[in-house]
């Protein structure tokens, strides 16, 4: 079995370590670093005790089999999308994003199953424990700095609550990340806005909105809860108020879908007021590919000037609108693509060939 959260706070105090020595070992991990790493290039013998040092090696070897680098594509926006083996030989997706953002996964697939998703056609597989949702950032930091972790990835973090909340518990007191920086992403569950108010670190929220309507919602959605877009931006105005920081809405733009007149008009009364910002997210073709609206048709990203008027139009009714694509969309890896692509190949190796005799 991987190693765990609660294992490795058993190891740690097993080594006889005190709370000040647990938590240089884990600020050292979850910077990508040695575990007997010390401020200044000190000698562990001056901030660690004998049982520590004779004990990090083997733990520092079951951390590094907690989750490794499978594959990674970089693409020419200054992204790189990481393909993440975990112990067990699952795989998800994270990505080193511009501006030293990364973006993680929470689930092996997803349950959700949003209709313009690639993860969502594999299901659920599994959990990711906080340890390995961590491990994502730990791998990513040693390629580059990481200043700012979202929770966007494959999976829905509502879905995995406790293990989601104890890793972002972890970034923003030994991670040092701030925890505005810390991005919550989920369709809406009530379970969420119960939850993040008590958490020590509050990280920002971002919820899927894509439809001002309803029944829209829901079929785009379909084992999303079922909360009206009108609703949903209620419950987040709350916790905006509450941490000091707006909202982010998710608008994937799908065309002939939700990118008509009748969504803008609707969006104005709906953000007027908000402490909240609309992400216009042109849908991701490379994502997409095999992904089929009602009519039978792929899905589709709207045309680029009909995505400038959106903005504008958005803009000029005083709607804080930002275009935001998909990172690395010049490298075939949308999300969950990458994932599975890497199970096909593995599945054509395991079929033997036929042999006529």
């Amino acid at each position: 079995m991987p190693l765990t959260l609660p294992d490795l706070t058993h190891r740690l105090d097993s080594l006889q370590a005190l709370p000040v020595h647990r938590g240089r070992v884990l600020r050292a991990w979850l910077q990508g670093k040695a575990l007997g790493a010390g401020p200044r290039r000190q000698p562990q013998e001056h901030f660690l005790p004998l049982s520590m040092r004779a004990g990090l090696p083997a733990l520092s070897e079951e951390l590094e089999a907690v989750a490794q680098i499978h594959s990674q594509h970089p693409g020419a926006d200054d992204s790189m999308r990481l393909l993440v083996r975990l112990a067990d030989g699952q795989m998800v997706e994270s990505v080193l994003l511009p501006r030293d953002g990364l973006c993680v996964s929470t689930q092996v697939g997803c349950a959700v199953g949003c209709r313009f998703c690639m993860t969502g056609k594999s299901g659920l597989l599994r959990q990711l424990s906080s340890l390995e949702i961590l491990a994502q950032v730990v791998l990513a930091r040693r390629l580059r700095p990481v200043k700012k972790v979202v929770f966007m990835g494959m999976g829905e973090p509502a879905h995995n609550l406790d293990n989601v909340l104890e890793a972002i518990d972890l970034l923003g007191t030994e991670g040092g990340i701030g925890h505005k920086n810390l991005v919550f992403s989920t369709v809406g569950d009530r379970r969420v806005f119960d939850a993040l108010p008590q958490q020590r670190v509050k990280p920002a929220l971002a919820l899927s909105l894509h439809t001002t309507k309803p029944a829209l919602r829901e079929h785009l959605l379909p084992r999303a809860p079922k909360i009206a877009p009108q609703e949903l931006m209620a419950l987040g105005e709350s916790y905006a108020r509450l941490t000091g920081y707006p909202i982010q809405y998710q608008w994937t733009l799908l065309k002939g879908i939700n990118d008509g007149q009748d969504e803008l008009d609707a969006l104005v009364p709906l953000f007027q007021g908000r402490y909240a910002l609309l992400n216009v997210i042109p849908f991701n073709s490379l994502e997409g590919t095999g992904l089929a609206a009602d009519n039978g048709e792929a899905y589709a990203r709207p045309e680029p000037e009909r995505i400038r008027e959106i903005v504008s139009y958005l803009h000029s009714r005083y709607v804080l609108t930002k275009v935001r694509n998909s990172a690395g969309q010049d490298v075939d890896a949308g999300c969950g693509q990458l994932r599975a692509r890497a199970e096909g190949v593995a599945r054509a190796a395991s079929v033997r060939p036929l042999t006529v005799r």
